[in-house]
Formats: structure tokens, sequence, C-alpha cells
């Protein structure tokens, strides 16, 4: 793993113990880096209300926003696995849903730039990464609403 992932990737296993996951019980972080350096973590939260769940990355990105810095994000870790005694466990990796990956493309519009997004189990050394182009290709965004990219 270089740098920008292992780090990435701990934060996101970091924030996964947060999860608040008791009708799956898959726990879910998700670790942002900004373009300071700067890293904003989530973790799933879902609700009794099945369809009103948040995703980790959602956490993350929304979080970012709040901020005022979706344009400043350049790259995403995110690990998943089951709750298990209250640890986050399997090394299987976990790639963000579909929905996740229309959130991260909104950032990634908004900053013109390709983010990079790594992706792990909870546990072990296997890990994946892309360019989000590679798992959203011909993504629909800002641009196609004739929102151009912000650099602030």
């Amino acid at each position: 793993m270089n740098d920008e992932a292992t780090t990435l990737i701990d934060q996101a296993r970091a924030a996964a113990r947060n999860a608040h996951a008791p009708y799956s019980n898959f726990g879910v972080g998700a670790a942002v880096l900004l373009s300071d350096g700067q890293v904003v973590s989530g973790a799933n939260f879902e609700n009794a209300s099945y369809g009103l769940s948040l995703c980790a990355e959602t956490v993350a990105i929304a979080t970012v926003n709040a901020q005022g810095r979706l344009a400043d994000v350049v790259a995403i870790g995110i690990v998943g696995g089951m709750i298990r005694d209250g640890a986050i466990v399997g090394a299987d990796v976990v790639r963000p849903c579909g929905r996740c990956r229309q959130v991260i493309n909104e950032a990634a519009q908004i900053g013109g730039r390709d983010i990079r997004v790594h992706c792990a189990g909870a546990e072990g050394d296997a890990l994946t990464s892309y360019r989000l182009s590679e798992l959203l290709p011909d993504a629909f965004g800002p641009a196609d609403l004739g929102i151009s990219a912000r650099r602030d």
C-alpha cells in the first residue's frame, strides 16, 4: 500500500468502528483526503426506515461539504465488514455502492479532478485502488447541468 492508501484505509477502519448498523450488522468507514492533507471520516448510519440509511462515503462527503470543502476532495478510502462482538471483520475488499459513486462524482466534478478511490476489507492487506472514472464511467453530474469545476 502507498502512504496515501495506508493512511486513508487506517482512518476508514477506525471510522467503521463507529458505524450505526443494527439492521445489517455491516459496518463501513470512509476517510476523505482533502487537498491540504486534512482527512475527514464518516461511518454508515442505518435507520429503522431502511431507505433513510446513510452510507459512510455519503456521511464523509457531506461533512466535507458542510465545511465548504467539496472542491478539495482528492481521494477516499473505504473499508467494510460484518460486525462481530463489536469489531468489524472480513478481508473481502468493499467498494462504494452506485449511490456513493454518484456522490463522490459530485465532488470530483466540482473539484475538477478524477478522485482516487482506495478500497479494502476490514481486515487484512487486500487493497484495490481506482480512479473514480473507472468505477463510474460516463457519469452524469454538475457539468451536464452547466455547472463547471470550482477552484477557490
